[in-house]
């Protein structure tokens, strides 16, 4: 087994609906230079050459300040916001933010990338679902994986694949703990928690709200978020030796483009049908990047292709996050809606199940700012997934989020 593919401490230690690909915003975090390891400069790239664009953060340069996201209040005096390396990093195109979390401190962090004044702003929000400061010391818990997917979240997954968490990207920012991924039962020898074959990587989305993760020995598994269910489907071949797949992206074309982080040899992209890596010329070798991040998704012209046909059900994406909904999983057969910054007036909630079809709805009037709303479950509901919608009185769209019923 080869640890340095996995860029966890041992390394460090030794060395809306329809979504236009946008593969020009693509971000590569990097170190300083040629055989450089210090993975905490955040460089935009473009993937179809491999070429740098723009010099994004460059830890010995840049000005910026960092803050708590709940206080609003300048901290972290002295450390930088890639303090401790970054290897999971995803870019939400909808905020035009740029999410990460640092190896060995439980925060998740995000670049407002829309700051104008010439000083960069960071915000941090810290969270035992990301780590404690006694699971830090293990590569297990090190958070290696992060995409947003087609539903507007974002995800993050563990080396060992024992957390999953989901976090809203929106005004304000919750993270929740969805649990363990767990083997396809088709895997049989090749499983998603092998230290071996499949820790460490990147992970990706597809416009179908599958997220696909790459792990850095090059094994690739499809994530059903349903079932929290991965089933390996392919090896990339191609790739140099000692080449570990490190980050990962969508191109236009609906490529994945890798990168490495401890050989300075390019970027390759390969697609989904033959798992075959080919190099992208004159790709750039001065920096290995630990992870990539854009805002594309796999199968997005297929999708739109097939919105076309009146039985397409697509993944509506989470244009705000204003309004949050807790607990979920619902246990006791009614939840709770935070109504956070919305306008006084009345709105409409609708569940459907995952076909569409309309299972309830209800009219909520909204007298606060600060409204929490329960909303109680017809017993008739079954065990499953579901979708609420929330409209206002003009049947403008304001937020949908999946709950499970258990």
């Amino acid at each position: 087994m080869n640890f340095k593919l996995l860029l966890t401490t041992s390394f460090i230690a030794t060395s809306f609906i329809a979504r236009a690909q946008d593969a020009n915003k693509t971000f590569a975090i990097t170190g300083d230079g040629n055989h450089d390891f210090m993975w905490m400069n955040i460089r935009q790239v473009d993937i179809g050459s491999g070429k740098i664009v723009q010099n994004i953060f460059d830890r010995q340069k840049t000005s910026f300040v960092m803050m708590d996201a709940d206080t609003k209040s300048q901290s972290f005096a002295g450390q930088l916001p890639t303090q401790s390396l970054v290897a999971a990093a995803a870019y939400d195109k909808n905020q035009n933010k740029l999410f990460f979390t640092p190896m060995r401190i439980g925060e998740l962090r995000w670049l407002d990338l829309n700051s104008k004044n010439g000083t960069q702003k960071y915000y941090s929000v810290t969270s035992s679902l990301l780590n404690t400061y006694e699971s830090l010391n293990d590569e297990a818990n090190h958070f290696t994986r992060m995409v947003i997917a087609a539903d507007g979240n974002g995800y993050a997954l563990t080396n060992d694949a024992s957390r999953l968490v989901k976090f809203t990207t929106g005004k304000k920012v919750t993270i929740t703990n969805l649990g363990a991924v767990i083997d396809d039962d088709a895997n049989k020898t090749v499983s998603i928690k092998n230290k071996c074959t499949s820790w460490g990587g990147d992970m990706i989305a597809d416009a179908y709200n599958r997220l696909y993760i790459i792990s850095a020995n090059h094994y690739v598994f499809v994530l059903d978020l349903e079932t929290q269910k991965a089933k390996y489907i392919g090896y990339i071949s191609g790739l140099p030796a000692n080449y570990s797949t490190n980050g990962a992206a969508v191109d236009n074309d609906g490529n994945v483009v890798v990168s490495s982080a401890n050989t300075f040899a390019g970027y390759y992209k390969f697609n989904m049908k033959e798992f075959v890596a080919t190099k992208i010329e004159g790709s750039d070798m001065v920096y290995n990047a630990s992870d990539l991040a854009n805002g594309n998704l796999l199968y997005q012209k297929e999708a739109d292709e097939a919105r076309k046909f009146a039985d397409f059900k697509p993944v509506i994406p989470v244009i705000t996050n204003q309004v949050h909904i807790y607990p979920n999983p619902v246990t006791n057969n009614e939840f709770k809606i935070h109504f956070d910054g919305q306008q006084a007036g009345r709105y409409n909630v609708a569940i459907t199940d995952l076909s569409g079809k309309a299972i309830m709805s209800r009219a909520i009037t909204i007298n606060s700012k600060t409204q929490v709303e329960t909303v109680p479950l017809s017993g008739k509901i079954a065990k499953g997934v579901y979708m609420v919608k929330v409209t206002d009185a003009n049947n403008k769209f304001i937020f949908t989020e999946r709950i499970v019923v258990q």
